[in-house]
């Protein structure tokens, strides 16, 4: 298995912190943080474009 470079943990409001990772492989995976164990995975692309459109407030009611 490919090791996973995590980032700082993004933390919304209230309780809901996650993380993103990449691998040498151009995967993307996103973790609840503490539980980088625990994640999903995809293409990098496929990820930045989920997390851009709960940004954008297209699917908040996730987080």
């Amino acid at each position: 298995m490919s090791e996973i470079n995590w980032d700082i943990a993004f933390c919304g409001e209230g309780n809901s912190c996650f993380r993103l990772g990449t691998d040498e492989r151009g995967n993307g995976y996103i973790a609840v943080n503490g539980e980088e164990d625990r994640y999903l995975t995809d293409t990098h692309e496929a990820l930045r474009t989920m997390i851009r459109d709960i940004k954008a407030g297209k699917a908040d009611h996730l987080l």
